[in-house]
């Protein structure tokens, strides 16, 4: 008797390129990219994780990255006051603040922490959320600031952005020159994260351009591979048990076996034991005895 089969699996072949302990990890990328990394984390893997906040375009990312490769400062035309808190263009809110000097030093460190990290020459893992970018399109900027594409809105009204669909060609174009210039190994993957503020439709396009931008990315450089983190969401977790309550975004059990497929995908079995071994340890650590010892 044959067993039914109630999913579509995702076969992903290993890859030759190879994670272990002694490979430095730079995560850039949307929040699923905080979620990975957390359980890298835990695992005792040496990885910095999204240095300059939850980003999810690829402009931004690559924005970022072209900055930390040349140790460049941030310009304080960067840096924007709004309600009390200066904001940074390129960085996450978690950068804001009230002091306009504090902020900008804080997102000068990130930048010089990451230029530090690649000189490890670190494999690169890149999460694309979605091919929507905004674009700073409010005339009281500075005219070195219009159309410079920003990482994050900071709540400011909705007349100061453009918004637009990058194009498969303009994603290419600026990773290329990224990937140029270094000689890490790059993990390209797409979110699955679901952004249906632009529609069902509208996802799918931003997804898609994603999708074909990241081939493209792999196709014309022998160092970069790709992850079907999306495509396992999609196909063989088919199914909203693996969402949060949103809707939107994968559940922890998602993550987890993401995590475990990216495992089967870049590492030895003799690391994986070792991962499963150090998140016991780490398990361990974050149980709290609900009764104090006596003294």
């Amino acid at each position: 008797m044959c067993a039914l089969q109630l999913t579509t699996p995702v076969n992903i072949a290993p890859s030759t390129l190879r994670i272990d302990y002694g490979t430095p990890l730079l995560l850039l990328g949307s929040c699923f990219t905080d979620e990975v990394g957390a359980r890298m984390q835990a695992a005792g893997l040496d990885c910095l994780c999204n240095p300059f906040g939850t980003l999810y375009n690829p402009f931004s990312m690559a924005l970022c990255m072209q900055k930390a490769v040349t140790d460049q400062e941030l310009g304080q035309e960067c840096l924007v006051r709004h309600e009390g808190l200066w904001h940074s263009w390129l960085h996450h809110g978690r950068f804001s603040g009230p002091d306009l000097d504090a902020v900008w030093r804080s997102c000068n460190d990130s930048i010089h922490q990451v230029h530090l990290f690649l000189q490890r020459n670190p494999v690169v893992l890149c999460t694309f959320g979605t091919a929507y970018a905004f674009f700073l399109a409010d005339p009281a900027m500075a005219s070195s600031m219009q159309g410079y594409p920003v990482a994050n809105c900071h709540k400011l009204p909705a007349a100061t952005f453009r918004r637009r669909r990058l194009a498969v060609e303009e994603i290419v174009s600026c990773w290329q020159g990224i990937m140029g210039t270094l000689p890490s190994h790059f993990i390209f993957t797409v979110s699955p994260i679901r952004h249906l503020s632009d529609g069902a439709h509208g996802n799918q396009l931003s997804k898609s351009t994603l999708l074909l931008a990241v081939d493209q990315l792999v196709g014309v450089d022998a160092r970069s591979t790709y992850f079907d983190s999306y495509e396992i969401v999609m196909d063989e977790l088919r199914d909203y048990r693996f969402y949060a309550r949103d809707l939107c975004h994968p559940s922890d059990l998602a993550v987890d076996i993401i995590w475990e497929r990216f495992q089967q995908t870049y590492m030895s079995e003799d690391t994986r034991n070792r991962v499963r071994q150090k998140e016991k340890e780490w398990r361990r650590q974050q149980h709290r005895p609900l009764h104090s010892p006596q003294q």
